[in-house]
This record gives C-alpha cells, structure tokens and sequence, in this order.
C-alpha cells in the first residue's frame, strides 16, 4: 500500500485568516434613543440622542436639564440675546433659549456629521416653539458663507423631506461642529456684525455673543484651557455678557479637578460667580462610585468679563 495514502492529510488552511474576527465578535452599536423635556408651559421636547458616543453626547445630562430651567425661571436672561452652546449633544439649552426668544443661538458640538445632524433634527423638531423672527441677529446664516446648509455638509439625514434650508434660514437657532480652542469663526459668522469691513473696522463691528452655555463639561480635565479659549474668543465684551458653566463632579474623588476650571479662569481675568445649586432625586447614573450626595448635586456658575475689559470697549 502506498503510504501517502494512510497519511492524514494537511488541513486546507488557505482559506482562513487568523486576524479575522467572528461577525459578532464587538457588539452592535446601541440604537439612538430619545428623552423628553417639559417646559413650564407644559410643552414636550423630544430629543434625540445617538446611539453611541465617545464625546458621551448619548446623555442627556443633568446640567443641560439645570440650566435649560434656569432659563425658564429667568427669561430675561436669553430673550433678545444672542446665545452659544459649547459641547451641546442633544442641544436642550438652546432650544429652550430659542423658544423663550433668544434673538439668535448657535448650538455646537464636535464637528462630527451624525452629530451636527442630530442637533439640527432636535432643532427642527421644536420649531413650533420657536416664536416668528423679527429682524436681524444672524446675518450669516443666510450668507454664502455656509450657513446652515455648510454645517450640516455631510450630514443630512436620509429621509428628510426635500431641502430645508430656507426653512431653516427662518428658525432662531443653527447648529455647528466646533472644536474648543480651535477658529471660532465658523460660529461667529452667524452674529451681525462679524465680517462687515477689515481689520479695525471689523473688530469695532463685532462684539461676540451675550450668553455662553457649557453645561457638564467640566469633568474633561485635559480641555479646559482650551474652553477658556473659545470662550475668550466669542463671549461679548460687556457688563451683562455671562458665560454659564453648569456641571456635576461624576467623579467626585477628582472634584477638585472639575473645580479647578475656575481657579484658570480666575487666572485668566475672569470675573467667577456661583449662581445656582439644586439636588437631583437620584444621580444620572445611579452605580457610580463615589460619595452619592456630590452625584446627585448640580451647581451652576457665572464666568463675566472685569470691569475694566468692559470699560475698554465702552460697554
């Protein structure tokens, strides 16, 4: 007998790949939800969240929920102002900032396509809300200097009924990517005055936005040199321009960390002001380490220009 035949034959191994993976070897992706938000008035905004995010813009956190109610319980302090939301996710501020009347607001994220969609879904979806626009406060939006339509590039959802943009062009409100510290331009172009003229006569038309919103962000340690950056860059150099930083320390053995965003602000010249402090029922999330009382608790701070910033430009 020939003795290949009592040989067992090799495997056929040239069909495999060691550095294949199974199909279900990762998890699927979690699907987007939605949270809601009733106003004062009774009204329900739904927002939509993506499913996953490694900018943790899957939450709806609870200092978006603290100072979207501050609002509420103050109109006066977004009515007829203009207003820019840094690291927005569901974008929940500025849409009740634009629902009480804020002449313009620009919610930002980081420029990633599916989340510049989702704030302009949540945006359009709250338009009832939105009372009819009297004049101007956002001149670029209608600009072709990208607008609406340059901010959403990439990232208009499939389904969306037919093209949005002079719908849009109506709404108070306008989503952007924006990376902290990085151009502010691309926000600031929706303000009037920015880009009218060169050089001096530019600067001398624009003064940046009256109100800030940087709700639960503090918790990004290695990022508040640059927050402090964009919010030099873009909050309005005037005695009732306020940038509100409104966060829970989820981490409360680095508390100290959070907290020292204002010691760098302090630093840099700002005016800090502790404004607000409400206890949640529970903390957002209820297994987390950590001395529960800090999980639960939401405190909220002004960051104002000094005096003599103020002064200097006859505000």
């Amino acid at each position: 007998m020939d003795p290949s035949q009592n040989h067992d034959p090799e495997p056929d191994d040239t069909n495999l790949n060691l550095f294949d993976e199974p199909p279900d070897y990762y998890p699927p992706t979690p699907p987007p939800t939605t949270q809601t938000y009733t106003t004062l008035a009774g009204d329900t905004i739904t927002l939509h969240l993506v499913g996953h995010s490694p900018l943790e813009a899957h939450h709806l956190w609870n200092g978006a929920r603290v100072v979207a109610a501050h609002f509420e319980a103050d109109p006066a302090l977004v009515r007829g102002r203009t207003v820019l939301e840094l690291g927005a996710g569901a974008g929940l501020p500025s849409i009740v900032a634009a629902a009480l009347g804020a002449r313009r607001v620009v919610v930002t994220d980081y420029p990633d396509p599916d989340l510049v969609a989702n704030m302009w879904r949540n945006a359009r979806g709250a338009r009832a809300l939105f009372p009819p626009r009297v004049g101007g406060g956002g001149g670029g939006a209608g600009r072709g200097s990208g607008g609406e339509k340059g901010a959403r590039e990439g990232g208009k959802e499939e389904g969306e009924e037919g093209d949005d943009d002079d719908e849009d062009r109506e709404l108070p409100i306008v989503a952007e990517g924006l990376v902290w510290g990085a151009d502010p331009g691309r926000v600031l172009r929706h303000l009037d005055g920015y880009g009218d003229g060169d050089g001096e006569e530019k600067e001398k038309g624009f003064d940046g936005f009256d109100v800030l919103v940087l709700a639960d962000l503090l918790f990004r340690h290695s990022e508040h040199g640059n927050m402090l950056r964009t919010v030099r860059q873009t909050l309005k150099k005037s005695r009732d321009s306020k940038a509100f930083v409104v966060f829970t320390s989820y981490r409360p053995w680095l508390q100290h960390k959070d907290l020292a965003f204002f010691d760098l602000a302090r630093e840099q010249g700002f005016v800090v002001e502790k404004v607000l402090e409400k206890k949640m029922d529970r903390p957002l999330f209820e297994k987390d380490p950590g001395d529960e009382e800090i999980l639960k608790t939401v405190t909220g701070w002004v960051l104002r220009w000094p005096e003599e910033v103020c002064e200097g430009v006859g505000s």
